[in-house]
């Protein structure tokens, strides 16, 4: 019986170091952790970015094409090195797509700057100026002001898209059947803040 006892407490003594081991493993991140580039102008506060990129006062814009390196995923965030400072980036209004999904928005493995090379001067000024102008492809819409948020815009082929400059100042890009911008409507103050200085602003 003793002997019985001693060997089975000599099992549970060499079991336990592997059990611990595999419950400090650390898990793997929900997603890649991509080197890339920004996708767009994006307006921080700082340390922090939401994808509703509110025109906010206090914001700067980080540029399209700054070089990214996702750092970490946390709940609603991504983490990530942003031409070499910390920033993340939070998933407000776009929680209808996952998180990974959502870091692959933003963080593209082409730099941005080589398409905008080969595109007419009057669009590239327009979107360096985080500007929209009638003409623009969808492509080049999302370079200049972002993603519009997928809660308002579950589908990015849609023939509008809905944004806002603040939480009461919204504004709509409008494609043609191209899928180039034709028109962009909303209030004074946003069409001031967003349409190309040589763009004429489209009546509510």
């Amino acid at each position: 019986m003793l002997k019985r006892l001693a060997a089975a407490a000599l099992l549970a003594a060499t079991a336990l170091p592997a059990t611990i081991v595999h419950a400090q493993r650390p898990s793997p991140p929900p997603g890649p952790m991509l080197d890339g580039f920004l996708c767009c102008n994006m307006r921080t506060y700082g340390e922090s970015i939401s994808d509703i990129n509110y025109d906010e006062q206090g914001t700067r814009i980080v540029a399209v094409g700054t070089t990214a390196r996702i750092t970490g995923y946390d709940f609603r965030w991504f983490s990530l090195d942003l031409g070499g400072k910390p920033q993340r980036i939070k998933n407000d209004y776009s929680r209808n797509i996952t998180l990974p999904e959502f870091a692959q928005r933003y963080v593209v493995t082409t730099d941005p700057k080589q398409k905008m090379a080969a595109f007419a001067p009057a669009v590239r000024d327009a979107i360096l100026a985080a500007k929209v102008m009638p003409g623009m492809t969808r492509e080049q819409v999302l370079m200049a002001i972002g993603y519009p948020v997928a809660s308002e815009n579950p589908s990015l082929d849609a023939p509008t898209w809905r944004y806002w400059r603040d939480s009461w100042s919204e504004f709509q890009v409008n494609f043609d059947d191209k899928g180039l911008v034709k028109t962009v409507v909303g209030d004074a103050v946003a069409l001031s803040r967003v349409l190309a200085a040589s763009a004429a602003p489209a009546q509510p």
